[in-house]
């Protein structure tokens, strides 16, 4: 089975970058990252459960939170949708309450985040100042391989309300995800901490942590495999969601 969960990693993440080399300083806001990622997604009632969380780099990732549906989803409530939002800020708020700052690692969280309160706003008319309308239309580009464009239909000031509503939710979800993290900073410590001991954790290890107790190895491990911790053939890690190490652009939960 673990093999298995090695191949996937593989395919969808790309292969782990052992050669990378991230100082303790690095791994370690990465830790607290994932760790806020993983936290959130336990503590808000409705959200995927956690899979793994990991601070092992693959790809362009430095590190990744990745929860798996129970069951099939077609739609997506307006409450869940809130928490995901929360989940995608989680890292960046744990970032800033343990080092009192902001790193580039956030930027595909946030660019996330804010593409999803946009649609909430402009396709799934949850905005009640808004209303239930649409705005803007999709028009499809026959050739090009049928790309997808959008027409803006609406005024300036509709355009200028809209980014005020999509400021406001994120800015809700933000203050929710720092509150809990605040009200929960001891198991954010001991997430982050296991995280720099094992390197990769799964659900039922994280479940374990925040019940206050201990885990003895890293998830999905077997000899095969080379992710023992003992003797193992160490990958130095750092951060989520496609922290792009080398762009200290814009910030946009992975």
């Amino acid at each position: 089975m673990d093999d298995f969960e090695q191949a996937k990693d593989k395919i969808l993440m790309g292969v782990e970058r052992k050669s990378l080399l991230i100082s303790e300083e690095e791994k370690k806001t990465t830790a607290y990252h994932e760790a806020g990622h993983a936290l959130i997604a336990k503590l808000i009632p409705g959200l995927d459960p956690v899979h793994k969380v990991t601070i092992i780099p693959r790809g362009r990732a430095l590190g990744i939170t990745a929860s798996l549906p129970d069951d099939d989803k077609h739609t997506h409530s307006k409450t869940y949708l809130e928490g995901e939002l929360s989940m995608f800020l989680g890292g960046r708020i744990a970032e800033k309450l343990i080092f009192d700052e902001f790193t580039t690692g956030a930027s595909n969280d946030l660019e996330r985040a804010t593409a999803l309160a946009r649609k909430m706003v402009c396709e799934w008319g949850m905005s009640e100042k808004m209303g239930p309308i649409t705005y803007g239309q999709k028009e499809q580009e026959i050739f090009l391989g049928r790309e997808i464009s959008q027409h803006r239909d609406y005024s300036e000031q509709i355009a200028h309300e809209i980014d005020l509503e999509v400021n406001r939710i994120i800015n809700e979800a933000e203050r929710k995800t720092k509150d809990l993290l605040t009200t929960n900073i001891d198991k954010l410590h001991a997430l982050s901490n296991a995280l720099l001991e094992h390197e990769l954790l799964d659900g039922e290890q994280i479940d374990m942590i925040l019940r206050g107790e201990k885990i003895d190895t890293a998830a999905f491990t077997s000899p095969s495999n080379g992710n023992e911790k003992n003797g193992k053939d160490t990958t130095e890690s750092t951060k989520k969601e496609e922290k792009d190490s080398q762009e200290p652009e814009n910030d946009a939960k992975d």
